[in-house]
């Protein structure tokens, strides 16, 4: 039986970007679901306007709720994988059989990583990133590449052993922590990027959303001993 897989993009305020990223993610001939996540600026409607599945919450709840929300959709609607790609235009579609080639060789968790970029983000990114990395890999007991990349494909069985509880910016952080405690396999594979700085188009608040990431990352790893 052949394995399905679908697109997810959670976007918030992204009117000015999210039209062109489902084009080119349908192009790819993948079916694509949008989550509004509370956007007031159109994005719902400017979805629509290309003829994908709009799922709407009527206020911001967060990133890792509208990922969730995608999942439960695409899951119970027999997708055995979901890829993740951000709504403001950083990640190419056309980099997608990138991640879905570990998927088929049996990975649960792929990441789209960037730190063969990091030399043209600016420096602040850049050594976010790496720290952030660095730590996250720290806790897991695992060598994981690039932990904030948004561009990634989940399994369902991942999901479904999982969950995917946290509501922002951590909850991708914490699921990795997860997944290497429980033994699910992560593989990381260079992507090309389209604009590899990103910070002009991110909802990231660098304070509040480092210290989620930190509290949830610690919670992830000792309630998912190996």
């Amino acid at each position: 039986m052949t394995e399905r897989f679908a697109v997810a993009i959670p976007a918030f305020e992204a009117v000015a970007s999210i039209a062109t990223v489902v084009r080119r993610a349908q192009a790819m001939g993948v079916p694509v679901v949008v989550v509004d996540d509370g956007s007031g600026d159109g994005t719902g409607d400017a979805a629509r306007a290309c003829g994908v599945p709009v799922l709407s919450n009527p206020v911001n709840l967060g990133k890792g709720r509208a990922l969730k929300s995608a999942f439960d959709h695409l899951f119970a609607n027999g997708y055995d994988a979901v890829v993740t790609i951000d709504a403001d235009g950083q990640h190419p579609p056309e980099e997608m059989p990138k991640l879905l080639a570990p998927w088929r060789e049996g990975a649960d968790l792929v990441l789209g990583t960037r730190a063969h970029l990091y030399g043209a983000m600016g420096c602040v990114r850049a050594a976010s990133n790496g720290t952030s990395s660095w730590l996250i890999s720290h806790v897991a007991g695992a060598q994981l590449p690039d932990c904030q990349t948004g561009y990634r494909l989940y399994t369902r069985r991942l999901i479904e052993t999982l969950g995917f509880p946290e509501p922002r910016f951590e909850a991708e952080s914490a699921v990795l922590v997860r997944a290497v405690r429980k033994g699910f396999r992560v593989v990381g594979v260079p992507v090309r990027l389209d604009e590899a700085d990103g910070r002009s188009t991110s909802h990231y608040r660098p304070i509040v959303d480092s210290l989620r990431i930190a509290g949830a990352v610690a919670r992830a790893r000792f309630e998912a001993p190996s």
